[in-house]
């Protein structure tokens, strides 16, 4: 009995027969039902899940010591460093007004409230601290580390090369330092792994769906295939996708990709089984409940970070509607919603004005700006903390001070990986680079479209991840297979241990100026490795 499309009311032939001689029962062919199951499934995952449980705990928990250790340092004075300054108060603020911002001096509280609402969390915990605002980053930032082992794990179905793409992201500068600040770019970050993940589960469980239709009999029964039924793994994505956006509003980037990746997969699935019509099924029976779970779902869970602002008489702009009514101005069509959505609507359009024009000026730019077409190799990093006069490390001349830089040996083989993917991505329509590339792009290529607009490196921090799955699966095929032979894989093996070691050296090479580390100053240069970084 199946629960999710029609019961058939009789077999169905899914690949026309063909005519062979007899065979011994054991040297038979695979029968059609056995090729689509096998077309639909693919690899399986691999048979060690307690041993890849057990891999994804201990990277996991080095993950973690090495984000969480010495959180609380540095500070300036006691006080946050950098764009800190902005979110920490707010979170404070978050905390202490039972959810909202109370002050909106200067117009700087420009962002949804979710990500300072998680700061507030640590705050709460741990008081005004270093500790307390950067708390909650970290954690997100550490549990990143067990979400891309599973994630590329799933990928792959390779336990190894999971553990491998643990490693290297606990060695990506930018995840680490983005992981120790009391910033918003860390949650999108997290919440746009979430969502990401879960739309591969929610593929995996498409296909497993379909390859029961295919054992009953009763997949093409429609020239459109069967109904799928719910599914919770794409509704868990759109919630997710709708957090990434309560912290900052570049979230819907994803959101956009995301829904042009399930409809493709689901597409492709309905071919994979057989179906006759596969792209009018996606279209007629998934595109409707693709719009309520990555369009209807996001947008709920985008209002619901909003719960305290709902809820509060004092927040900023909570009124503005029944101000613009009592003044005598109609708002236009949205004159139907409710004032609280109306008055949501107008505060977004003044803080969307805000984003719009703030542009780059012509004079006094700000000494660590940027723009998307760096960001790839990292070619602009940010300095958000120097001290070279108070610290101490042995010599006359030292220098403390913490850098976003994207580990070298990653980041500066961002273009050869999207290269690489768009190459597997089109030319061998590998789902696995589609996947990635797609995500990865919808986190760059959306901020050419204003380059006037003020931007920083810190931007990027969403790439990371996916920047290290394009790698990883680059090093699956370096690699090889055990089927390939004993040199070919041994070789393989050993390039790609050649590579992981680099870049673990690389950033243990970094490590003093991700951290403030106290230094002497010609190490500190000798850290600077291109003009673009002073």
């Amino acid at each position: 009995m199946h629960i999710w499309g029609p019961v058939p009311s009789g077999p169905v032939t899914l690949l026309a027969p063909q005519e062979a001689a007899p065979v011994a029962e054991d040297a038979r062919a695979p029968s059609d039902v056995e090729v689509v199951r096998e077309r639909l499934l693919g690899t399986p995952m691999p048979n060690d899940r307690l041993k890849a449980w057990l891999i994804t705990a201990v990277v996991s928990v080095l993950g973690g010591f090495i984000r969480f250790q010495n959180l609380g340092f540095p500070t300036d004075q006691g006080t946050p460093v950098f764009d800190e300054k902005h979110y920490v108060p707010q979170a404070w603020e978050v905390l202490r007004n039972g959810g909202v911002e109370d002050n909106p001096g200067y117009e700087l509280t420009v962002h949804p409230p979710l990500g300072k609402q998680l700061i507030a969390i640590g705050e709460w915990m741990f008081g005004y601290t270093g500790w307390g605002w950067r708390f909650t980053a970290a954690l997100c930032a550490s549990l990143m580390i067990l979400l891309i082992i599973r994630i590329a794990r799933r990928l792959t179905r390779s336990t190894l090369l999971g553990a491998i793409a643990g490693v290297l992201l606990i060695c990506d500068g930018v995840s680490h330092v983005q992981g120790r600040m009391g910033m918003l770019d860390i949650f999108l970050a997290f919440f746009v792994l979430v969502a990401f993940g879960c739309l591969l589960l929610d593929r995996e469980q498409v296909r497993a769906r379909l390859a029961v239709a295919v054992d009953e009999g009763w997949a093409t029964e429609s020239d459109f295939g069967p109904r799928l039924g719910f599914r919770w793994w794409r509704f868990a994505c759109g919630v997710s996708l709708g957090l990434a956006c309560g912290v900052k509003w570049s979230g819907l980037y994803f959101v956009l990709a995301f829904a042009v990746l399930t409809v493709v997969w689901d597409a492709t699935a309905r071919r994979s089984a057989g179906v006759r019509n596969p792209w009018l099924g996606a279209l007629f029976k998934d595109v409707p409940a693709a719009v309520w779970a990555l369009l209807a779902v996001p947008m709920l869970a985008y209002l619901g970070t909003w719960w305290a602002w709902f809820g509060s008489e004092a927040a900023i702009d909570r009124h503005l509607a029944e101000q613009a009514v009592q003044s005598g101005w109609h708002t236009g069509w949205y004159d139907v919603f409710p004032q609280a959505l109306r008055s949501l609507w107008q505060y977004s359009w003044n803080v969307f004005d805000f984003h719009k024009d703030l542009r780059t000026p012509t004079t006094g730019q700000h000494p660590w700006e940027s723009k998307p077409w760096t960001w790839p190799m990292g070619l602009r990093p940010m300095l958000y903390y120097y001290d070279g006069g108070s610290v101490r490390c042995g010599e006359s001349n030292c220098v403390a001070a913490t850098m976003l830089i994207g580990t070298p040996a990653l980041w500066w083989l961002s273009l050869p990986m999207i290269g690489w993917g768009l190459w597997r991505m089109i030319a061998r329509v590998d789902w696995r680079y589609a996947a990635v590339i797609v995500t990865y792009l919808a986190g760059l290529l959306p901020w050419f479209v204003n380059l006037d607009r003020q931007m920083y490196f810190f931007y990027a921090t969403p790439l990371a991840a996916f920047l290290v799955l394009g790698l990883v699966l680059a090093l699956g095929q370096i690699m090889g297979r055990l089927r390939d032979g004993y040199e070919r894989r041994g070789t393989g093996l050993l390039v790609v241990a050649l590579y992981v070691g680099l870049v673990v050296a690389n950033f243990v090479w970094l490590w003093p100026i991700l951290n403030g580390d106290s230094i002497p100053e010609w190490r500190w240069q000798a850290e600077l490795w291109l003009p673009s970084w002073r």
